[in-house]
């Protein structure tokens, strides 16, 4: 297995609750792209997901970090506190704070880490829109083993963001702020906290001087760098996937409200994008395959990702009725 390039010591960062089917997948796909860290948050997981978290954890492959979240604090609030405290004092000089469904997509050089971070410069944050995958048509997670690739199942994405839904992700400097939110950091640490592009382009700082929580870089037109690097966001995956997101709840809010995960219903039209094909992060497919083969060689790793495989299926035939599905589908989605 060929390491990425080395850059500065960076630190790919995830809040999780009930991924146990693709927990190895993203976190095999970040490492090979030249994370020299993962820190996964989980809370109240009932697949099992933290188990396998935790076999992964013994054999130094993640930092697992078990969270329950106050009475009435946001889930993914308060890991992200977590995570940049267990990071404290360690060599990690960036951060990445992203979901389990969004996988870093760099278009630059080769396709590393090293090759995003090298137009940093002197910059303390690098802007990374999204860019939406649709469900490519799929009604149904197929059951498979090993398990399907989401970068494989889901091809499929926007031409060019959308304005109005484009969201961004960052990648900062770990010195340079005291806290974060899901989308940018905060509390800087320094007066004037410099931003740029992925290809290196100056960007506006004054979200970051704020206390609210916004979600865009700006200039927009500047900001968005689809040649450069931008986060594949699999918001939608298979209909069922998406449906069972009601089940397990929402990151920000906890339970599901305003009919959030309904096929059709706002969020749905707006994350499931089908228009071209973009099959660009496949270059570190056969990579990210072969750190899953090795780590799936592991009987106990094993055993706990069937596990979860095992819950998926009986939470499914629990939950998706036809008259649920039904009640949780739109007019806009028949």
């Amino acid at each position: 297995m060929n390491p990425a390039p080395q850059s500065e010591p960076a630190a790919v960062v995830a809040c999780m609750r009930n991924e146990g089917l693709f927990v190895l997948e993203w976190l095999a796909y970040h490492l090979e792209i030249g994370f020299a860290r993962a820190v996964i948050c989980t809370n109240d997981c009932t697949d099992g997901s933290d188990t396998l978290l935790d076999l992964l954890a013994e054999r130094g492959l993640v930092t697992h970090l078990r969270h329950s979240p106050a009475e009435g604090q946001a889930p993914q609030d308060s890991g992200i506190r977590a995570a940049m405290a267990a990071l404290d004092g360690s060599e990690t000089v960036w951060l990445l704070f992203i979901d389990a469904d969004e996988f870093l997509n760099i278009r630059l050089g080769q396709g590393h880490l090293a090759d995003l971070l090298a137009i940093a410069g002197e910059s303390d944050v690098i802007a990374l829109p999204w860019r939406f995958f649709g469900n490519a048509g799929l009604a149904d997670w197929p059951l498979a083993t090993p398990p399907a690739n989401v970068i494989e199942a889901f091809p499929r994405a926007e031409a060019e963001p959308d304005a109005e839904q484009v969201n961004f992700k960052s990648m900062f400097r770990r010195a340079a702020f005291a806290h974060a939110h899901d989308h940018m950091p905060q509390a800087p640490r320094i007066a004037r906290p410099r931003v740029v592009s992925a290809a290196g382009e100056a960007l506006e700082n004054r979200a970051l001087l704020s206390q609210r929580k916004y979600r865009k870089y700006q200039p927009l037109e500047r900001a968005i760098r689809l040649d450069a690097a931008y986060l594949n966001h699999y918001a939608v995956k298979s209909d069922d996937l998406f449906l069972l997101k009601n089940h397990r709840g929402d990151g920000q809010n906890g339970p599901n409200t305003f009919q959030r995960y309904h096929l059709g219903w706002k969020w749905h039209r707006a994350a499931n994008q089908n228009a071209i094909e973009d099959r660009s992060i496949l270059r570190h497919l056969p990579g990210m395959n072969r750190r899953l083969a090795d780590w799936r060689a592991d009987p106990a790793i094993a055993e706990a990702e069937a596990a979860c495989n095992r819950w998926f299926v009986d939470t499914k035939n629990a939950i998706l009725t036809p008259q649920r599905r039904a009640a949780w589908t739109h007019a806009e989605a028949v």
